[in-house]
């Protein structure tokens, strides 16, 4: 995915602004690996091979994105996900 295209989406459920979390590129700067979380819902969507998954929550299956979750932990940082949405310790 290009950094162009990444600057252009926003949360298909609350139209939101989204943030930005990259965790590999190409030799050709495309991002790879990372992933966006909503400012407003808190939902996280990863990018897996360049691709966005910005399906219904319906549509998603956590068993599916765990490993990237626990891959991805350090970038994370101190904060869960649950159901498809970011939880900080202090509402968790």
């Amino acid at each position: 995915m290009r950094q162009i295209t990444a600057n252009k989406l926003c949360c298909p459920f609350d139209k939101a602004d989204l943030n930005l979390t990259v965790i590999t590129k190409d030799t050709e700067e495309n991002i790879i690996e990372g992933f966006f979380t909503c400012n407003e819902c808190k939902r996280l969507y990863p990018i897996v091979k360049g691709i966005p998954v910005m399906s219904p929550d319906e549509y998603r299956e956590f068993r599916l994105e765990q490993p990237l979750l626990e891959r991805w932990q350090s970038h994370l940082k101190d904060k869960t996900v649950e159901n498809f949405r970011i939880l900080t310790q202090e509402n968790s």
